[in-house]
């Protein structure tokens, strides 16, 4: 990932982004084109400290055949993202561009065993059944045990040891405090929700601006409304 220095976060805000999002491609290379779907994720920690990327496909996906631990994929996590327009800009001579949040994660996958499997299925659900609170979180126990089975024999678990983490916060950090302002007050103002969330982290890092209308918003750490 191309990320000029003043967009790069550190590697501690580009994982708790990651772990917020915990939506991702995926990518491998099968030896002749890239391989990709879309799953959701969550991230655990070896003793040592070393990231893990827990995540499942389909049994059939041709991603499985190549969880070997042998070559590195790509986990690109994406976040919100917004246009610019030149014309919101108080500073002339400006050009279009985007807006975003983004981090990749690269490192050796290998399949997990069933009882590594059941956990991470057990695991995955929880995260995202705990966005729904208060409603009673889902639980597989919940399904029928032969049901529940039949389920799990659909799909194949896989981890990736983390072995590189990239980000880029793109969000106009180079720009004037006048042309920073003009552009969060312009992308709050939009009926776009992604832009909104852009504008709200831009306030985020330039609180003490003056904005309009003024905007004081607090943001989930992957950028997006909290469910």
């Amino acid at each position: 990932m191309y990320t000029p220095p003043q967009f790069k976060p550190d590697r501690a805000a580009s994982l708790a982004f990651a772990q917020a999002r915990g939506f991702a491609t995926v990518c491998a290379f099968d030896g002749t084109k890239p391989i990709a779907s879309l799953v959701p994720f969550y991230l655990d920690y070896a003793d040592d400290g070393t990231a893990q990327a827990m995540f499942h496909v389909a049994r059939h996906n041709p991603l499985v055949r190549l969880a070997g631990g042998t070559s590195s994929w790509l986990l690109a996590v994406s976040g919100a993202d917004a246009y610019v327009s030149p014309d919101w800009y108080v500073s002339p001579d400006q050009v279009p561009t985007w807006l975003y949040q983004a981090v990749h994660l690269t490192g050796m996958v290998r399949r997990l065993s069933d009882d590594e499997l059941s956990v991470q299925i057990e695991t995955l659900s929880a995260k995202f059944e705990n966005r729904l609170a208060p409603k009673p979180p889902w639980r597989s126990s919940k399904m029928t045990a032969g049901r529940l089975e039949a389920m799990k024999k659909a799909i194949v678990g896989l981890v990736m040891t983390v072995e590189d983490v990239e980000g880029s916060f793109k969000l106009n950090q180079h720009k004037s405090d006048a042309d920073h302002a003009a552009i969060a007050s312009a992308l709050t103002q939009r009926h776009d929700e992604a832009a909104q969330l852009i504008g709200t982290q831009m306030i985020a890092l330039r609180p003490q601006l003056d904005y309009n209308p003024p905007m004081r918003v607090s943001i989930p750490a992957d950028g997006r409304n909290a469910p």
